[in-house]
């Protein structure tokens, strides 16, 4: 029986839902006796509803047609037939939280557990965190504190609750607030404007354009906004469509572009741990906010009971597989089974026509499967023995088979709902926030995952793989069936399998955005910082005091740093022969600049430091650490953080 939807027979995937029901409807309708981890397979056999589907097609070489949609159903067809007899099933079960449960859970995701707690005398930290945050922010923790506040009277449960009147005080207003926090002049007529233009845009694009020539349509370019909160921005607008305009096309993506900050760009992996954990916490906030103010509900997961395999390479949890390879391979950041599948696809050459297209055969699979299970940890398979095609069907079952997901059991649905936001740039947004909160290992794997991909992409007139195509073929694996319930056949359904690898292809297209941490939650950072108490910042002066037994060469630096002239800073040099240098500091000297003085000087030495090693660090002031870009103005960030130390080190490994 094939899966895939012809003139006798249909079938339709949807993407991820709610609940563990399959949602099967008409008289139809049958479940199969395949049942995987958490969800089921349900399926409508028939060709009424789909004959009045009606597919938008454009100009695009990425339009989401009925191409498109076929890579999809053949996907699912051989994910049916590679899922046979296969290796003993796995299984996750999913909690769902009883009332008020969820938001305690997420209040602890967002740090701050210690006000519910049996005492609330070691809650100073959370009282500097809440002040730093804008009014959206602010609403959306006041929101989750009365819920558990009322759920907690309803048990009578002794917390002490702290009153949410005392723990916010309301900004003189929303703009006030925006322009304190990222220290630049509010734009909110500007963005609303831009919004605006940008929705009517998505409008004219979106409309039906059956029976018109195709031409090449220009792709419109805009700038993200990274310096305003994003649920300021959406807040800010006078009106926005609360639902998805269902006549947008996706093939026409914006060019987004990350706008110039002379105080530089910081990606995911710059920040010190400590400052990276303040960031996950406000981006959990700052994402339920941009959810509730757009009026979308976001719900989060927990996986309760989890019985996994602890050993081999398939249907492992990342982290188990990452532990186990840094033993072998230290610093590593993605399971080495992984990158080894991709490594092997791309020695046959991305060239190759339906690369990820065209499956492998089914039993060399199996047997594939089993001899890595045995050999691979050992380091004694051969993978000459591996065909491209059947490398690439490895990779995907690798990516479906997860115990864990690649996007998790807490933020798959999240993952998923960005699909129902009102406009492409609040997609673009959620997808952002969602990126880093998801675990350092999922997160590095997706990364390199995304990557791959673009470079499959970038072969496609070779290949013959658009960015749609390869979305489509993706989407079910990543979104994979063992949590994607089939559901009846409908306009709706079909429209949601769409939805689904519409999420998949931003991903993909705009994956160094989405490693891009906004600007405004650094800024919040910087003010948490810049908030410690002058007793610990004393404290610290007086245990610098007290380190008199420290070499006289470093007192001398010391000496020359607290005496250093106005417009000048001292860049610190361990690994260079001269370890230290005082920098004038000008309007146009950038980071790069400052790196190029030093490599110069090393130039014909032993060392033989290149470029691409090494960065300039801001350490201390306002931020714990934090590895600046190359066009980073150091005159606007020595203004920004006038008390931190430069010191150029090793860059964060990749």
């Amino acid at each position: 029986m094939s899966w895939r939807p012809n003139s006798n027979q249909r079938v339709v995937l949807t993407a991820y839902h709610a609940s563990n029901k399959a949602a099967a409807t008409g008289s139809n309708a049958q479940v199969s006796p395949r049942s995987r981890k958490t969800g089921h397979y349900t399926m409508n056999h028939g060709n009424s509803a789909l004959d009045k589907v009606s597919f938008n097609r454009s100009g695009s070489q990425d339009s989401l047609d009925e191409l498109s949609l076929d890579d999809y159903w053949t996907e699912v067809e051989n994910i049916k037939k590679s899922s046979e007899n296969t290796q003993e099933e796995q299984h996750v079960v999913v909690k769902e939280p009883d009332e008020g449960e969820l938001e305690e859970e997420w209040l602890k995701e967002a740090g701050l557990s210690n006000l519910f707690g049996e005492s609330t005398a070691d809650s100073q930290d959370s009282m500097v965190f809440l002040s730093t945050l804008t009014k959206t922010q602010s609403a959306a923790v006041q929101k989750r504190i009365d819920t558990v506040t009322q759920t907690l009277r309803k048990k009578n449960k002794p917390h002490q609750i702290p009153d949410v009147r005392d723990v916010f005080k309301e900004p003189a207003s929303s703009k006030d607030k925006v322009e304190d926090l990222n220290g630049f002049g509010s734009t909110e007529k500007g963005e609303a404007a831009s919004e605006e233009l940008h929705e009517k845009a998505d409008g004219i694009l979106g409309e039906n354009t059956e029976g018109a020539v195709n031409v090449d349509i220009p792709v419109p370019e805009t700038d993200i906004n990274l310096e305003i909160s994003f649920a300021e921005q959406a807040s800010n607008l006078r009106e926005f469509t609360a639902v998805r305009n269902e006549k947008e096309d996706d093939s026409l993506l914006p060019n987004y572009r990350l706008p110039q900050d002379k105080t530089g760009i910081t990606k995911i992996g710059d920040l010190a741990p400590q400052d990276m954990k303040k960031v996950t916490s406000l981006a959990l906030i700052e994402l339920t906010a941009l959810y509730d103010v757009l009026g979308t509900e976001l719900k989060l997961q927990r996986a309760a009971k989890v019985k996994v395999k602890e050993s081999g390479v398939f249907q492992v949890p990342l982290s188990v597989l990452l532990e186990q390879d840094q033993r072998k391979v230290p610093g590593t950041k993605v399971p080495l089974i992984f990158q080894n599948l991709i490594d092997q696809i791309e020695k046959g050459g991305l060239e190759t026509e339906g690369v990820l297209r065209i499956p492998g055969v089914a039993s060399r699979i199996k047997s594939l499967c089993m001899e890595l299970e045995g050999k691979f940890n050992e380091g004694t398979f051969n993978w000459d023995t591996v065909k491209q095609h059947d490398a690439a069907s490895l990779l995907k079952y690798f990516i479906r088979e997860l115990p864990l997901p690649l996007l998790t059991v807490e933020y798959m649905k999240a993952f998923h709902s960005v699909q129902y936001l009102p406009s492409k740039k609040h997609r673009l947004q959620a997808l952002n926030l969602l990126v880093i909160l998801l675990p350092d290992v999922h997160r590095d794997t997706l990364k390199a995952l995304l990557e791959f991909l673009q470079r499959v992409v970038d072969h496609r007139e070779q290949n013959k793989m658009t960015l749609k195509n390869v979305a489509m073929i993706m989407a079910p694996n990543l979104f994979s069936l063992n949590t994607s319930p089939f559901k009846a056949l409908d306009q709706e359904a079909v429209t949601s399998a769409a939805r689904t690898a519409s999420v998949m292809l931003f991903m993909i297209k705009y994956q160094k955005l989405l490693w891009t941490i906004p600007k405004f939650l650094v800024a919040q950072v910087r003010q948490q910082n810049q908030k410690k108490t002058s007793k610990e910042r004393a404290m610290k002066r007086l245990l610098k005091r007290m380190a008199y037994d420290r070499e006289k060469s470093e007192k001398s630096e010391k000496h020359a740093d607290n005496d250093m002239s106005p417009g000048f800073i001292r860049v610190q040099a361990p690994q260079f022969s001269k370890v230290s240098m005082a920098v004038q500091l000008t309007e146009d000297l950038k980071a790069g600049d400052i790196l190029a003085r030093f490599l110069n000087q090393e130039s014909g030495t032993s060392r033989n430091l290149r470029k691409e090693e090494v960065s300039l660090y801001e350490i201390g002031g306002n931020i714990g650490e934090r590895c600046l870009e190359d066009t980073t103005y150091m005159k606007d960030l020595s203004l920004l953080n006038p008390n931190a130390e430069w010191v150029i080190k090793p860059k964060p490994k990749e």
